[in-house]
């Protein structure tokens, strides 16, 4: 039997000829990644604990100045500080101080710093972004961290592969947002639990980079190791001019094992938003249609690439944010908001009312620039919506695409973007 494309990267990253899942490897990291909230204890450790007193390679690591940055208060000025001094000291390559860098799974595809063929491991649970380049990316845990940054591998279990095979052409209106929350409702928040979760099928060949990145951004709402896509046209376009290293790219064998396959067609998927307080319990958008907002939030490692930003100012172009709703507008990255500042994205989100916040994850998490307060309601771009997730526990949190994000901005009310752009809904 064959191999999937993660056991042929564990494979090689731990010297082995093949892999099965459920065996246990010590594997060679090729990129490990860490933050304002990981680094500080993850350095702490790697000094400390284990006596080291430098990184693997400087060169095979990113620290990235991104959820308490710009500094919300004492306490995060100095985790901060800490970030700054370990990554100097260290002589890291890839410091990402803010106004320079954003948030940390935009910035890593962006700068091509994780590549196909690779092993790459960040102190996120959202590191699993980075597989939409076929790579296999998983988050891992502060002092996991520390052993890698002292060593450059770490002990893994082979997972076990979920095929998700996509056909047909996503419907108008409906984006890759749409499509991953669609999965997510049909597997829930353990489906895919320590899975590798490989996209595949002829509706990718639809979907750009970006919208590929933000499905395999959401693979641990349903408990995934990690998610991956072939390299094909659209990634080796993407990477082009990008890549800071040589990649050799993974294919799956076409006898490889797989625990399940999961055909879906992504014609028939509605535009869908995940209710409170769980990413898994979706339902299409006419379910909670008219539901009253008081804040609506565009940003977050999953929806807040330029491409995000485009359609939701062509919404909200000519348009203003109704008066009992606050829009909050947050580019994924510093390259980011100069693209958008180019292309006059900025200029509409302001004239339309909204807020333009520096790229950061603080709304996100329920960190700053954003927190919900008791009994709101927000509509958000973001993965997560279980309770405390944006602040305070008794917010209520419905998960969503750009546009619908946008269109419900004007409504004050969760909406069909159609009806606010003006078009049939049926088109």
């Amino acid at each position: 039997m064959g191999m999937t494309m993660s056991e042929k990267i564990l494979a090689r990253a731990s010297g082995r000829e093949r892999v099965r899942p459920g065996d246990l490897v010590l594997a060679k990291i090729d990129f490990a990644m860490g933050h304002d909230l990981t680094i500080p204890p993850a350095g702490r450790i790697m000094r400390e604990e284990m006596g080291a007193d430098r990184v693997w390679d400087p060169e095979r690591v990113a620290v990235v100045q991104d959820h308490f940055q710009p500094a919300k208060d004492a306490a995060s000025a100095a985790l901060g500080r800490l970030t700054r001094e370990f990554a100097r000291e260290m002589g890291v390559s890839w410091y990402f101080e803010v106004g320079q860098g954003g948030i940390c799974h935009t910035v890593l595809p962006e700068r091509g710093l994780v590549l196909p063929g690779e092993l790459v491991v960040g102190a996120d649970s959202h590191s699993c972004t980075y597989g939409a380049l076929n790579c296999f990316a998983t988050g891992i845990g502060s002092t996991d961290l520390a052993c890698v940054l002292a060593l450059g591998e770490l002990w893994f279990r082979v997972p076990e592969s979920l095929k998700l095979v996509y056909h047909h052409r996503l419907g108008p209106w409906v984006e890759a947002k749409d499509l991953i929350l669609h999965v997510i409702g049909l597997l829930g928040v353990d489906g895919a639990r320590y899975r590798a979760m490989e996209h595949t099928g002829e509706a990718l060949g639809w979907i750009d980079m970006e919208g590929r990145l933000t499905m395999t951004n959401m693979a641990i709402e349903a408990g995934a190791k990690n998610a991956i896509m072939a390299c094909d046209e659209v990634t080796e376009a993407y990477l082009r001019g990008r890549a800071r290293r040589p990649y050799t790219p993974v294919r799956s064998d076409p006898d490889a094992g797989y625990e399940r396959v999961i055909e879906v067609d992504a014609e028939r998927v509605p535009i869908t938003l995940a209710r409170p307080m769980s990413p898994a319990d979706t339902a299409p958008i006419d379910a909670v249609a008219g539901t009253r907002l008081d804040q609506v939030f565009i940003g977050s490692c999953t929806n807040s690439r330029i491409g995000d930003l485009r359609r939701a100012a062509r919404v909200l172009e000519g348009r203003r944010v109704a008066p009992w709703v606050r829009l909050i507008v947050t580019p994924s990255s510093h390259e980011v908001a100069l693209q958008a500042e180019r292309e006059g994205l900025i200029r509409v989100f302001l004239e339309a009312g909204a807020a333009w916040t520096t790229a950061t994850c603080g709304a996100c998490l329920g960190g700053h620039q954003g927190v919900l307060g008791e009994g709101e309601v927000c509509l958000s771009t973001t993965n997560r919506n279980f309770p405390g997730r944006m602040g305070d526990p008794g917010a209520l949190v419905y998960l969503a695409s750009p546009v619908v994000a946008a269109a419900s901005a004007v409504a004050g009310e969760i909406v069909h973007p159609a009806e606010v752009v003006g078009e049939p809904v049926s088109a």
